[in-house]
């Protein structure tokens, strides 16, 4: 199998993406547009260049970038040279952007596959992050080489190209009402004297549990750490997304839809830069540090 494989987006994902497919024995070529990041992968093993059509024709590509628009706008500049068996496109973006793309690339004898991912750059840097896949099954079958180096297996085929998108954002959307109910739960307990950490734990052990209140509360929240490494920006905009391609398919999902707006509200009070756990602040600042961000 050739082992020549191109990173496109070299920030804290794709950056630790790319170390991970380094020391996993790939020969591993990269491109950001910020010149930072472009360093610093170098500094790790990296080939880097300073444009991405130098990548076009690299047997195997992951994509690592910030919006469905972006990856429209890269991925015809990597089919201009023939030779590229698959793209592996880990970004959270739209259904069909990644339909008609997986059709594009079809068209050139590519294999484009949506895996956004869940993990972390923890779980980047380790090539264990989960994928939510979504492809036909010829092309999972030539994206599996990089599917399994970045998931060590961890991946699911959700069914055709775009159903992957469609997942993640659920996941992410569930995420975000479950930031926002555990927060408000845990509040209500401080507020009768008990421990918001000893009240996570206990709910954790039990049928309210969840990976938000059994870590993420406890260590970003409770700790006041905020470093996830995940912003509320992101979160935010993939809240907004699940609620949309929910309603271009006639859906209205009532619950999930106020907790976006949750979210819509702590993006205008906190920037996008914020850490996504500082939701907290908002939805429940009795459990911060800081405190609500209006004190």
């Amino acid at each position: 199998m050739d082992k020549q494989i191109a990173v496109v987006g070299l920030g804290s994902m794709g950056g630790a993406m790319a170390s991970a497919l380094h020391r996993a024995g790939w020969q591993v070529s990269g491109f950001d547009p910020s010149p930072g990041a472009r360093s610093a992968a170098a500094s790790g093993g990296i080939r880097a260049v300073d444009d991405v059509g130098e990548l076009a024709g690299t047997p195997y590509v992951v994509l690592s970038l910030p919006s469905a628009r972006v990856v429209e706008a890269t991925v015809p500049q990597l089919l201009e040279t023939a030779g590229t068996i698959a793209i592996v496109d880990t970004t959270t973006s739209e259904p069909t952007t990644s339909a008609e793309l997986a059709a594009l690339a079809a068209e050139r004898g590519t294999a484009f596959v949506d895996a956004p991912v869940s993990g972390g750059r923890d779980g980047a840097e380790a090539g264990r992050l989960t994928a939510f896949v979504g492809a036909a099954a010829e092309a999972l079958d030539a994206a599996r080489p990089v599917l399994e180096a970045l998931t060590g297996g961890q991946y699911q085929h959700l069914g055709g190209p775009g159903s992957g998108n469609v997942v993640k954002l659920l996941n992410n959307v569930l995420a975000a009402t479950n930031l926002v109910s555990v927060g408000e739960a845990l509040a209500v307990a401080k507020a009768y004297g008990v421990d918001p950490a000893v009240a996570a734990a206990g709910i954790s052990g039990s049928s309210g549990g969840s990976k938000v209140s059994a870590a993420m509360y406890p260590d970003w929240v409770l700790s006041g750490t905020h470093d996830s490494g995940f912003s509320l920006g992101l979160m935010a905009r993939d809240a907004a997304l699940a609620i949309e391609i929910a309603g271009q398919r006639g859906e209205q999902p009532a619950l999930l839809a106020a907790a976006s707006e949750r979210w819509q509200d702590a993006l205008a009070r906190l920037g996008p830069g914020a850490d996504f756990t500082e939701i907290a602040r908002t939805v429940a600042p009795s459990l911060t540090r800081e405190g609500s961000p209006d004190a």
